[in-house]
């Protein structure tokens, strides 16, 4: 199948394309004009390239209109950490992305596969199903909620399957180091402590990869709704850092209580998937073995310092 890719070279978008091209699918990677594509190295030689960026789709229209994608999976969003949750660049993602999926259907693509996010959730203290009550509470989570309700509406007007994942928590290889796992990695490593807040917060977190072949079933399986993308494995942020502190033996680093919450912080995120699981598709790396494999992804970077 071809297979659009936006956010191609980020962090779960490398993980997507190198999903799909492993499956034997021809995959047009949608990058910004000034990325290194460091995150995609590996599989160059098996991508067609689309510079551009989301804010400006109709500079790859006639790209767009030659290779004739019969799929699209859609993950370029602003997403910088420590300023996402409200920052306005939220709209220009959502108005992009609407943009964007209009083209699509233009062009006569088929499925359509959007990344939502967990926050789009009332949330309460029991795992979040994908019939339960929206009620976002962040610019972000508004954004991707509004693309969500347009996007349906916009491809029932056309020979367009949507689909949309609501990403949970996730962690794996090649994440920006300024996200909790990496940093508490590379602290750690370091030698440095790592300031933390009580870690009482329960969350749901699941390995890359295993979000990767998440978008992969939705597409092979021409899934269309709502789907959570998450292990339903509830842990609190304590126990995260407590396995990433044994697994580096400097568990002594970890600085518990020095960083207050967050102003958006619920104390309890989990989600079910059974939805997803229905469909065939299983996670595969356990937290443990997926945090060691994210240790030692770091290790050589640490070592050429």
């Amino acid at each position: 199948m071809r297979v659009l890719v936006t956010g191609a070279s980020g962090f779960i978008g490398s993980h997507v394309t190198r999903a799909l091209v492993n499956a034997g699918h021809d995959v047009l990677a949608l990058v910004t004009p000034d990325n290194s594509l460091w995150r995609l190295r590996d599989i160059l030689p098996r991508l067609e390239i689309c510079r551009g960026t989301l804010q400006n789709i109709n500079g790859c229209q006639e790209h767009l209109r030659a290779w004739q994608p019969q799929a699209c999976i859609h993950l370029a969003w602003y997403a910088e950490p420590g300023k996402y949750l409200n920052s306005r660049e939220n709209l220009a993602s959502l108005f992009g992305s609407l943009d964007l999926l209009q083209a699509l259907a233009d062009f006569g693509c088929k499925q359509f596969i959007g990344a939502g996010t967990c926050a789009e959730y009332e949330m309460k203290p029991v795992p979040l199903v994908e019939t339960d009550k929206t009620k976002p509470e962040t610019l972000y989570a508004a954004s991707k909620l509004s693309f969500q309700m347009l996007g349906e509406q916009i491809a029932a007007q056309s020979d367009l399957r949507f689909t949309w994942g609501r990403i949970f928590y996730l962690y794996g290889p090649q994440e920006d180091s300024r996200r909790i796992v990496p940093s508490a990695i590379l602290k750690l490593q370091k030698g440095e402590f790592f300031s933390a807040s009580t870690g009482e917060q329960i969350r749901d977190y699941l390995h890359v990869t295993d979000v990767a072949n998440a978008f992969l079933a939705l597409m092979e399986q021409k899934a269309i709704g709502i789907y959570n993308i998450c292990s339903a494995e509830p842990r609190s942020i304590r126990c995260l850092l407590d396995l990433i502190g044994n697994l580096t033996g400097r568990s002594e680093f970890i600085a518990y209580g020095v960083l207050p919450y967050r102003e958006w912080e619920p104390m309890f995120i989990c989600g079910s998937n059974d939805r997803l699981k229905a469909i065939g598709w299983r996670p595969n790396t356990d937290l443990h073995s997926g945090l060691n494999d994210t240790i030692n992804w770091w290790k050589p970077l640490l070592e050429d310092e």
